[in-house]
């Protein structure tokens, strides 16, 4: 009997943009892995019964994006560190019926920093979400000295601020009711970790009178790869890169939570550069 390949995938919606299954996919075929990623996109009253039938379905795992890494928390027998004290989850393994959750992101956010040299002392976020509760994490493990944050909903960057700045007492964690009070002239560190700027229509929330040449814009969209906000960037003479280095990242490290085997980065690498080619 010819045994089924293994399923791994990404929950979330809308994902039809996501690069996540040519990347791992293409390390499943270069390592000989019976085994197959592709894309859940769910609706919000389809994820109960999503994760309810993962071991009927043959799901080994799963990575989370927007809407899901904080709406997936209550289904976790096991939280890691990471997940405990960042309180979203983008990576999911389902062993002996038990569904044991990681996060990823921000070790892949602060790995991407590090290759890009850029050591930010006085950071500005945009966007309160599961992937800035990553942001906020990895800065304050890097002893930032600075993290304001802006979000459309006030309450949510509230939240944020209180949630993180008695676990790091080297940064000091503040929100502003307006995005132009991030003032981005005082600050070296500017990151996009809202959904804006993924659709053609989305306005551009930062303009490049507003930036300088000593501020480096993280967009951690990488669909389209040129955002207007890294368009802003360019114009103004800043440093900026989108955030095809964290997905790289934080996919390696959710491929060896998935198979428990190294992931030959090149072979990511390279996978993700042809599938930006043909986005």
């Amino acid at each position: 009997m010819t045994l089924k390949p293994k399923l791994y995938g990404l929950v979330g919606f809308p994902i039809k943009h996501s690069l996540s299954p040519c990347m791992h996919n293409a390390v499943f075929s270069a390592l000989k892995i019976k085994a197959k990623y592709k894309l859940f996109e769910l609706q919000a009253e389809q994820l109960e019964d999503f994760l309810n039938n993962l071991e009927k379905n043959n799901i080994r795992g799963f990575n989370v994006t927007i809407p899901y890494k904080e709406k997936v928390l209550p289904y976790l027998d096991f939280k890691s560190r990471g997940v405990r004290g960042i309180g979203a989850v983008n990576t999911v393994v389902i062993k002996d019926e038990k569904l044991r959750g990681f996060n990823t992101d921000f070790l892949g956010f602060s790995k991407h920093l590090k290759k890009l040299k850029v050591n930010p002392k006085k950071t500005a976020i945009i966007g309160a979400g599961g992937a800035a509760k990553a942001v906020c994490f990895a800065l304050g493990q890097g002893k930032v000295e600075e993290v304001c944050i802006y979000d459309i909903d006030a309450y949510k960057s509230l939240n944020l601020v209180s949630q993180f700045k008695d676990v790091f007492n080297l940064t000091k964690f503040s929100a502003v009711a307006r995005i132009d009070e991030l003032n981005l002239r005082g600050k070296d560190l500017l990151v996009n970790a809202s959904p804006v700027g993924m659709r053609p229509d989305d306005p551009c929330l930062i303009e490049s009178k507003a930036m300088h040449r000593d501020l480096f814009v993280y967009d951690l969209i990488y669909n389209p790869a040129e955002t207007k906000l890294i368009a802003q960037a360019r114009l103004a003479g800043a440093g900026f890169s989108n955030g095809l280095g964290m997905l790289l990242y934080q996919g390696i490290l959710s491929f060896k939570h998935f198979t428990g085997k190294n992931a030959p980065a090149e072979i990511m690498r390279a996978a993700l550069e042809k599938g930006v080619k043909k986005l």
